[in-house]
């Protein structure tokens, strides 16, 4: 999970009055809020397994570090939100979800300008040369690329440095982190 640079972590996490049915929900809720903004190429970043159809896996436990951030572009600015507030991902998915869609009432309300300030404190990650994801990834720099290459290339990174198969924790962060820089770049074309 890439944590967005300069956002301090929640040292003690709490117990949400959140009624949630699952991981699966929450984000689809969190996506779909985002999509009602008007905010695309979005990167959900979690600890959460993936298939490699990038679904969850069912039934799996909650990771030790149940943090969400959430990556999107919105009027051509790149936005992150994340939480780290609660002990289950699916909470911390939903918390943002009802964030934004406080945001977004905002609008609707006649206060856009408010809103715009607001965002003005969720700019995302610092820009990085694009060849800093090419070269975690194994990409040259004159190499034609897609998000689904970018996909394949982690997916076979991330079996081999993976810290559940006996990889270096730091190396397969390096490489998430890349893999999220690479997709907001690609998609924001």
């Amino acid at each position: 999970m890439y944590w967005p640079e300069g956002w301090k972590r929640t040292q003690y996490r709490k117990r949400s009055a959140f009624k949630l049915s699952g991981f699966g929900r929450a984000r689809d809720l969190l996506l779909a809020e985002i999509r009602r903004m008007g905010g695309s190429s979005i990167v959900l970043s979690s600890n959460i397994a993936l298939r490699l159809d990038g679904l969850p896996y069912a039934n799996q436990a909650q990771p030790q570090d149940p943090g969400i951030a959430v990556y999107f572009m919105h009027k051509k600015r790149q936005m992150a939100f994340a939480c780290d507030a609660y002990y289950k991902t699916e909470e911390n998915a939903y918390a943002i979800a009802k964030t934004i869609e406080a945001l977004r009432g905002i609008e609707r309300w006649g206060a856009s300008d408010m809103m715009e300030r607001a965002f003005t404190g969720f700019a995302a990650l610092p820009q990085q040369a694009s060849s800093t994801w090419r070269e975690q990834l194994g990409f040259r720099g004159d190499e034609d690329v897609s998000v689904t290459s970018v996909d394949e290339r982690f997916r076979e990174l991330a079996h081999a440095h993976h810290p559940d198969k006996g990889g270096d924790p730091a190396k397969f962060r390096e490489i998430t982190e890349a893999r999220a820089a690479a997709r907001i770049e690609l998609t924001a074309h």
